[in-house]
């Protein structure tokens, strides 16, 4: 990882396992020691307010539950580093792997990079219920054929990009839930940015706040209003960066992958 260029690094919550979460930032600390780790925290116990307070550089409060794309964007405006980046709060993509992604920025390859648990080389140290790995898999399906950037997973809880990218991505970005990831992703692919998609170790938590069936409902209704909005942008020469390309080269989608 490039030493010239600061990194800072999200971690949005909602109600977290405060354990799991302290030990993943000491994780983070150790394994990446980034310029600066944020916490966007919604209805927090008093426990995990104090204890947090000791081990990172930052914290911002809701009281109430504003979705975790909303505190993402909240984070990022906050961060005055060259590279933002953000990991669920779960800690199922590990410190190790999330070095990883924030290297591909910082090393100059890439302007954003994404985890993938669908990269074929990334290892699944624990799996989803069924349930949750079909809904995810028709899920990531359907958003491939619909939206103008493709890839193997639009939902997995880890991301970098350039301040300067951010710039320009952030305000074609309105989903305050969970969509955020996938928004986030058809935008910057539609502005002409380079992505790379990073295979991981990803361990799931069955403890998650995620509920797969109200999480699949508002997925599928995000995905129709991004399709239009991310549309207008690949096709309007005022938006996209025709100096800029679509990195596919760790995609390497095809037809065996659907």
């Amino acid at each position: 990882m490039s030493n010239d260029l600061s990194s800072g690094i999200v971690i949005p919550a909602y109600n977290p396992d405060v354990q799991t979460l302290l030990q993943y930032i000491e994780n983070i600390k150790n394994t990446i020691k980034p310029g600066r780790i944020h916490v966007e925290i919604d209805s927090p116990s008093e426990e995990s307010i104090s204890e947090l307070d000791n081990v990172v550089d930052s914290i911002h409060i809701s009281e109430d539950r504003r979705g975790k794309g909303s505190a993402i964007m909240s984070g990022f405006d906050l961060l005055n580093t060259d590279i933002l980046a953000f990991a669920d709060a779960d800690g199922s993509v590990p410190a190790s792997s999330l070095y990883d992604i924030i290297s591909q920025v910082s090393d100059g390859n890439e302007d954003v990079c994404i985890s993938s648990r669908r990269h074929p080389s990334s290892r699944i140290m624990s799996h989803q219920t069924i349930m949750r790995r079909f809904l995810g898999d028709v899920f990531a399906y359907t958003a491939r054929k619909m939206l103008p950037t493709q890839c193997r997973d639009y939902q997995c809880g880890a991301k970098a990009v350039r301040a300067e990218a951010w710039e320009s991505i952030g305000h074609h970005c309105y989903e305050p839930g969970f969509a955020w990831d996938m928004e986030f992703v058809s935008v910057a692919g539609s502005l002409g940015y380079k992505i790379a998609e990073v295979p991981v170790d990803w361990k799931d938590h069955p403890n998650s706040t995620v509920n797969p069936i109200s999480t699949s409902i508002e997925l599928a209704t995000a995905l129709i209003n991004i399709k239009r909005r991310t549309d207008a942008i690949a096709s309007s020469p005022r938006f996209r960066n025709v100096d800029q390309t679509v990195q596919s080269n760790l995609l390497d989608l095809d037809e065996n992958d659907d």
